[in-house]
């Protein structure tokens, strides 16, 4: 049984996971560094997550895409209508980045710009957060054909990995807010066509 104590540490050392996850992607985020940006003892991460880094991140995923999936479900919800619901998504992202003062970007899209044959068991909770941000966002959009909603979906996820990448680089929130202009016409003719 895990002591209140305890639990803290765990989170702690999650959080600082998702925090390295999210500037340097899998490779920038090694157990030195979580024990450091976590404050806690080294031993707790081996006891806490005793398959080591793979362990710890994957987690962290998991920690990570709950909350993006709780606030993308929240401001998709306060929209009205679809072009209201893109600009809702893609403002919560935009927020993101410059809150991180464009040095932190989505840890899953970080992470998976690392994989390789070595950290291959990090791959499926990396695939299963964004099948379930993909999900949430079809189920926001009443597109009438189901295949064009999901890839409608599809588009608008990449365009907000595209759009970190992109915001990144050019220290700026314009590519967020170009992809919310053109997918948001998109939304609204889509939604029209019955």
């Amino acid at each position: 049984m895990t002591t209140p104590k305890g639990a803290a540490a765990r989170a702690r050392l999650l959080d600082a996971t998702i925090g390295l996850m999210r500037r340097g992607g899998l490779a920038g985020t090694g157990v030195n560094e979580i024990v450091a940006a976590s404050g806690a003892p080294k031993g707790s991460v081996y006891h806490f997550f005793p398959d080591g880094k793979r362990q710890i991140a994957v987690e962290a995923l998991g920690v990570y895409a709950s909350r993006v999936l709780a606030s993308m479900d929240e401001a998709l919800s306060r929209a009205r209508g679809p072009r209201a619901k893109v600009r809702a998504l893609f403002a919560l992202v935009e927020r993101r980045l410059a809150d991180a003062d464009f040095g932190a970007s989505c840890a899953v899209g970080a992470v998976t710009l690392d994989l390789d044959a070595d950290t291959a068991a990090v791959r499926p909770a990396a695939a299963a957060a964004f099948d379930a941000w993909r999900a949430l966002i079809a189920r926001h959009f009443d597109l009438p054909d189901r295949k064009r909603r999901d890839a409608f979906a599809g588009l608008v996820l990449t365009a907000i990995q595209g759009g970190y990448v992109r915001g990144r680089a050019e220290r700026s929130v314009a590519p967020f807010r170009e992809a919310a202009r053109w997918l948001g016409e998109i939304a609204e003719r889509e939604s029209s066509a019955r």
